[in-house]
């Protein structure tokens, strides 16, 4: 979740596992902590350009939201073709982050603007502004709620409409609270996935309790991107293809995406 475009090597190869000596302090899950991993089904071509911040399906359309202030956006892609059908802006120097769809609404999270944008499903203008207080991440959406992440350990439940907080959670790892969720996917399954952000891994969380069902090893993804120069940031975008149990997923700068399932 952040602005700089490059990341320090080693940063992105280190497998955190505690980030300090109290056990109640926030932890990150590395590959060496994994349950399952990534499948890779399919590989497709991405923006390299796009500072991704979310995924998501809907119908027969992926939505895509992007990053930095000046070079955030939302756009509608058919799943088909691959046609960009609409795209709306963000102006700066608003910095975009998470999205999805909830009924006819798209939720547009901002870093630390302090508001989230609701825009209309069909069209993505924007409708109106709403203030929340702290970060904004990862934001997903249930069917009576929508879940976001602020980079901590917590996830909070708000009202679909008016996006005011109902209730948190603390994701928990092993008994201690997991940090640095960011992108979520609200799966077909009832669990939440996460991003866990600069590592290559995703997480699976109970959303009824936060516990870590799962952690999911995705470093075959970076492995399996085109040789050469690597422009690229961190792995961000999950986005489930409704009814199955394939996922799209892809990366900040990422030149690809990838269908792949989660599997021991």
């Amino acid at each position: 979740m952040t602005g700089r475009r490059h990341l320090v090597p080693a940063l992105l190869a280190v497998a955190w596992m505690v980030t300090a000596c109290s056990p109640q302090s926030p932890v990150t899950v590395g590959a060496s902590g994994a349950d399952l991993r990534v499948e890779i089904l399919r590989t497709l071509d991405h923006d390299p350009n796009a500072f991704t911040q979310g995924l998501e399906i809907d119908g027969t359309e992926l939505l895509e939201g992007t990053g930095r202030p000046g070079e955030s956006w939302v756009q509608a892609t058919d799943l088909d073709s691959g046609t960009v059908r609409t795209r709306a802006e963000l102006p700066s120097p608003l910095f975009g982050e998470g999205i999805t769809v909830s009924g006819d609404t798209v939720w547009q999270l901002t870093w630390r603007d302090g508001v989230a944008v609701a825009r209309d499903r069909a069209t993505l203008a924007e409708q109106r502004r709403v203030p929340f207080d702290g970060e904004g991440w990862g934001i997903c959406a249930l069917p009576d709620a929508l879940v976001t992440s602020d980079g901590s350990p917590t996830l909070t439940f708000r009202d679909p409409v008016t996006f005011e907080p109902r209730r948190t959670v603390q994701a928990v790892r092993d008994g201690n609270p997991l940090g640095r969720l960011n992108e979520l996917e609200c799966a077909d399954d009832g669990a939440v996935y996460a991003n866990v952000w600069t590592t290559d891994t995703f997480v699976r969380i109970d959303p009824s309790d936060g516990r870590v069902t799962a952690a999911i090893d995705a470093t075959a993804l970076r492995d399996a991107l085109p040789p050469g120069p690597r422009d690229v940031d961190v792995l961000n975008g999950i986005a489930q293809i409704p009814g199955t149990d394939r996922f799209l997923v892809t990366g900040k700068y990422w030149p690809r995406t990838f269908e792949v399932r989660f599997v021991p």
